[in-house]
């Protein structure tokens, strides 16, 4: 159960015994339990668990330790492919909280259906260690399983983007937002993937200072990590052709799907002319403003399609269409198939 551990070699980073001196000898342990289910993201978890071993090797001790689980105890596979051996199983987990072995946080990482995992063990283990006053993380689409028991009912919370509008849509009282991570007193939700890197370092800085995060930081050649206030996935206005201006017009219109505003309005926003804008997005991306609002729009109908069991008409409607025949015309235009051909 222990977490696995190495000293640092002779030619670790200068900052090491800088970092280590600042941490007291007798501080405590932080014990990290992780759930995985099938098909987790391999990246999300090797994002968190890698800096927690880079700590330790810094330290010279085991200040993080964790364990990983699955529900029947046997390997679990990862959306990779292939599977991972685990120290047991969620009943066992239930066991030692009730034996008083209680673990700093939960940590808990689903698979990309995730709609189809939610199940009583785990339900049961959840709010279990929510009773109890144990700090849980949700990472990547794990965040939809804190929703689906009603954890999140009220609660600022974060999933990943390709999740976001068909979580939106499915659980009407989070308050989801785009951010990297959130944490809200005792629940965290985190979009996954590299963003739990980021989470995972905030941990590090809070237990045992900056210098041993800047440590971890230097030794994975990230250099820095990202705040909480920071957004998945910003339209960076250093990609080729892409402007500030344009970056900040895609922004509103993601913002402003199921209610779409006229270019008009757009343009006020920005402080530019109609005529401005549609030549910037003629010259960077070849298309008008208008044509690239209806590819934003059509690729979250999408994802509503392929992740919900909502309603076609719903779709339409959560996605600025005034008719599902004119929704299902412009996808099949986009798309080469009907809507409810991306269902069977």
């Amino acid at each position: 159960m222990n977490a696995p551990f190495s000293p640092p070699g002779s030619s670790g980073p200068v900052l090491w015994d800088a970092a280590k001196n600042q941490v007291d000898a007798q501080t405590d342990q932080c014990r990290l339990m992780i759930l995985t289910l099938p098909g987790f993201s391999l990246l999300s978890l090797s994002s968190f668990v890698d800096p927690l071993r880079l700590a330790n090797s810094i330290l010279g001790r085991p200040f993080f330790e964790w364990s990983l689980l699955s529900k029947d105890g046997q390997p679990v596979k990862c959306a990779s492919g292939f599977g991972l051996s685990v120290d047991g199983d969620f009943k066992c987990a239930s066991q030692m909280l009730q034996s008083g072995n209680r673990p700093t946080m939960v940590v808990v990482l689903a698979g990309e259906m995730v709609e189809k995992q939610v199940s009583a063990p785990l339900i049961n283990l959840l709010r279990l260690y929510k009773r109890h006053g144990v700090p849980i993380a949700a990472l990547g689409t794990a965040t939809w399983l804190l929703a689906e028991i009603g954890m999140l009912d009220g609660v600022p919370c974060t999933i990943h983007w390709d999740k976001r509008a068909a979580f939106a849509e499915t659980f009407g009282r989070p308050q989801v937002t785009d951010r990297l991570f959130v944490r809200d007193s005792q629940l965290v939700t985190c979009a996954g993937e590299f963003a739990s890197f980021d989470l995972v370092m905030e941990l590090i800085s809070e237990h045992l200072g900056k210098e041993v995060a800047l440590a971890v930081c230097r030794h994975t050649t990230a250099g820095h990590w990202r705040s909480t206030s920071e957004r998945q996935s910003p339209i960076s206005p250093n990609e080729i052709g892409i402007s500030k201006p344009i970056a900040e017009i895609i922004r509103i219109m993601e913002e402003h799907v199921e209610d779409p505003i006229p270019l008009r309005d757009i343009a006020r926003c920005v402080g530019r002319s109609q005529r401005q804008i549609e030549r910037l997005f003629a010259r960077a991306l070849s298309t008008s403003p208008m044509r690239y609002y209806l590819h934003v729009r059509l690729s979250r109908a999408k994802r509503l399609v392929e992740q919900t069991d909502l309603p076609i008409v719903e779709v339409a409607v959560a996605c600025g269409f005034a008719s599902a025949s004119h929704f299902s015309k412009c996808f099949r235009l986009a798309f080469g198939a009907n809507p409810n051909a991306y269902r069977a």
